[in-house]
């Protein structure tokens, strides 16, 4: 594999120059905003519990990760971008479980090889892979299919806490939406570039980041942080 190989899948992408694709980079900070967000709704409630920091700081390590890879656009940034994303998900999945659905920590335990399997594989997976191969076939998806699974969870939790008659339900809902938003616009991102040379990538990260801080939101809000007695 060559981890110095230039990556150029979005639109902006017009050259390999480090700001080749500013706004796509810049627009990164829509993470940086929800990692502040939480960590200021966190202050504001005295959680001092080290699973909802691990995700504030994972929040705020995902901006920096895409910064990365939409700056030097390499096989290594690119992992540097997903390496972030996939450990918040797995992160809040577990952790979503535990202290919002009150699963018993045995459980828990259990569960949790298969979602941190599920998100080592999906990074190895998209290391290998991320790129422009021009032999290939054109993805209908433009990658977004890699994300499947962590909307799949989503919709489950929003179906679930409306079920229960959770209070993060009208959280979970909106965060499902703004997702699925998010994820058209980061599918229509390369087949539009002639249309709008600038791309709606930079709408992903924007729309992402509102996503990601209603996350934190929830579980800061409502999440049983109690010690356990």
């Amino acid at each position: 594999m060559d981890w110095s190989a230039t990556i150029d899948i979005y639109c902006e992408r017009l050259g390999p120059g480090f700001w080749a694709e500013p706004v796509n980079a810049l627009s990164n900070l829509a993470f940086v905003a929800a990692a502040i967000w939480g960590a200021v709704a966190a202050r504001r409630r005295a959680v001092t519990h080290p699973v909802a920091w691990v995700l504030i700081v994972m929040a705020g390590l995902i901006g920096v990760g895409s910064f990365l890879f939409h700056t030097y656009a390499t096989t290594w940034a690119a992992l540097a971008d997903t390496v972030p994303i996939w450990t918040f998900v797995a992160i809040f999945v577990l952790a979503a479980m535990r202290y919002i659905g009150g699963m018993a920590p045995a459980r828990v335990a259990r569960i949790s090889g298969f979602v941190i399997a599920g998100a080592v594989l999906t990074v190895a997976f998209l290391a290998m892979t991320e790129g422009s191969d021009p032999s290939a076939a054109p993805d209908p998806l433009n990658g977004s299919g890699q994300y499947a699974p962590a909307l799949l969870a989503l919709m489950i939790f929003a179906i679930v806490t409306r079920w229960r008659k959770h209070p993060s339900a009208n959280w979970i809902l909106a965060a499902t939406g703004v997702f699925v938003l998010s994820l058209a616009f980061r599918t229509l991102d390369r087949n539009i570039c002639d249309a709008i040379p600038l791309g709606t990538h930079f709408l992903w990260h924007l729309l992402n980041g509102l996503m990601i801080g209603l996350l934190l939101q929830v579980f800061l809000r409502t999440a049983d942080l109690r010690p356990a007695r």
